[in-house]
């Protein structure tokens, strides 16, 4: 991981194993995405693993010039209870590479989530990681880790 990676984390009430169930169903994706970017998967409640691939159907944002698209995603990294990260690609794998990762940790209280996205793969490293994408991207995990509590807090 370099330099520009991004990592935001929260304790979360919830032993590690329920936080990795929620994160490892991509069908919940959307549920608890804090950055208003995904839409649905195309992918039912069968849980990933390592090497598991699933699409996502992603809304149009100001980012994108409002216009939708859709993903390629990719477990490239699996450590039941612990760790989960795909690498995420688009246009048939022309643009993306960044990777989304979580890594779980047992707390006082719960679980330290941390998200981190790492776009030292993106073939678009240098366009994505300058400006305000990194902050906008922080703003969005923070908000996603506070979804994630909310649903498995309640």
């Amino acid at each position: 991981m370099d330099s520009s990676a991004v990592s935001v984390e929260r304790i979360i009430k919830a032993p590690p194993e329920k936080v990795f169930a929620l994160l490892a169903d991509a069908a919940q994706h959307a549920a608890f995405d804090g950055s208003g970017s995904v839409n649905h998967a195309s992918r039912q409640s069968v849980p990933l693993s390592m090497g598991s691939t699933f699409a996502m159907a992603m809304k149009g944002r100001k980012e994108t010039l409002f216009i939708p698209y859709r993903t390629t995603n990719t477990v490239i990294e699996y450590e039941p209870d612990r760790r989960i990260a795909w690498q995420t690609f688009g246009l048939g794998g022309l643009v993306g590479g960044r990777i989304w990762r979580y890594e779980l940790l047992p707390a006082e209280g719960g679980t330290l989530v941390r998200e981190t996205w790492d776009p030292s793969r993106d073939k678009q490293k240098r366009m994505i990681t300058s400006g305000s994408m990194p902050e906008l991207t922080a703003n969005g995990m923070r908000a996603t880790l506070a979804r994630i509590a909310d649903l498995l807090e309640s």
